[in-house]
């Protein structure tokens, strides 16, 4: 195995557990002011992620640098394309970390029910544009010879880019309302488990047609032998199991499936696409690979040793917070 794999591998370990951490950011984003009835309960809400939501969006970050530093003709190719998507992507963040500071500033319901709408907000245009751009990956993106994106912002929107970054929202909301279940007491708990419940009976049909989209639209179904299918299979699977969990009122295991079922479909994403990059809808000739767009052997080999190091490390500190965070949020915990 070379560097070049090495890094590829890496680079979708990290985005992929910045789906799985984010992803329930987003749906606690998403479900805040709907699920919260009161000033306390949209509280209790954002308390469940106030600790770690930050830390979640290093992985995005950490991923990002990782795709400049190893493959910077994909970062390039890839940001440029994808620019203007991204920067409505970084607003709507912006908007939202804001929003955690700036809503209890002011005790006015209208101050609050603004920042809250804006939490909503940035968390669910952030998951619909990933979404959108992992159908564009998957789909192929007009790229010419030179490694040029020739393409512009609507190029990338299509009915197959537009149904993946629906699902994504699904299943975010869907991570999100099981991760509240299990993190909030009394009866704010039992109504995410609701919650939870009518978001697995959208997200499950969305799958299955995202699934026949895959088949039409893309050459995964293709790609996939038999044992690289068991990974998207297992992640369906884990998917289905989730609902009975949550019918059981089983919420850790609900959490741990719908966390798999997210990351063996990032996986499923890379694995569909390695060697490639960025596939080119122009000609498959011109697509990104981890070969043509990779940076030289000894920057690879330094980053190498940089990650055998540092990576351990945050990944400790970030297992600690979630440590230390781990108790029920309850009302009674808000009013004291």
């Amino acid at each position: 195995m070379d560097l070049n794999t090495v890094w590829f591998i890496l680079i979708t370990v990290l985005f992929t557990g910045f789906f799985v951490l984010e992803g329930f950011d987003f749906g606690v984003g998403i479900l805040l002011p709907i699920l919260g009835k009161d000033d306390t309960e949209r509280r209790m809400v954002i308390n469940t992620i106030g600790p770690v939501w930050d830390a979640n969006e290093v992985w995005m970050l950490t991923a990002g640098g990782a795709m400049f530093a190893a493959f910077p003709m994909w970062y390039a190719t890839m940001f440029s394309g994808f620019y203007l998507a991204l920067v409505l992507m970084l607003v709507a963040l912006i908007m939202r970390g804001v929003s955690f500071e700036f809503r209890s500033k002011n005790r006015q319901p209208r101050w609050r029910s603004f920042w809250d709408w804006s939490i909503f907000l940035g968390s669910l245009l952030p998951a619909l544009l990933w979404g959108v751009a992992l159908g564009n990956l998957l789909q192929g993106v007009p790229i010419d010879a030179q490694q040029n994106y020739v393409g512009d912002f609507f190029s990338l929107l299509s009915p197959f880019t537009l149904l993946t970054g629906v699902y994504t929202v699904a299943l975010a909301t869907l991570h999100g309302a099981v991760f509240l279940s299990g993190k909030l007491g009394g009866e704010l708990a039992d109504r995410a488990r609701q919650t939870a419940w009518r978001a697995w009976l959208i997200t499950v049909p969305l799958a299955v047609v995202t699934i026949i989209g895959l088949d039409l639209a893309t050459d995964i179904i293709a790609r996939l032998g038999v044992v690289p299918g068991v990974v998207p299979l297992t992640g369906l699977t884990a998917l289905l199991a989730a609902g009975w969990f949550i019918r059981n009122k089983h919420d850790g295991w609900a959490f741990a499936s719908t966390a798999i079922a997210i990351a063996f479909a990032i996986v499923t994403v890379f694995m569909t696409l390695y060697p490639r990059v960025m596939i080119s809808s122009l000609n498959p000739d011109w697509s990104l690979t981890i070969y043509n767009a990779s940076s030289t052997p000894y920057t690879l080999s330094v980053m190498t040793v940089v990650a055998l190091i540092f990576v351990p490390i945050v990944l400790m500190y970030q297992g600690w917070t979630y440590y230390t965070f781990r108790k029920r949020i309850t009302r009674q915990t808000i009013e004291s």
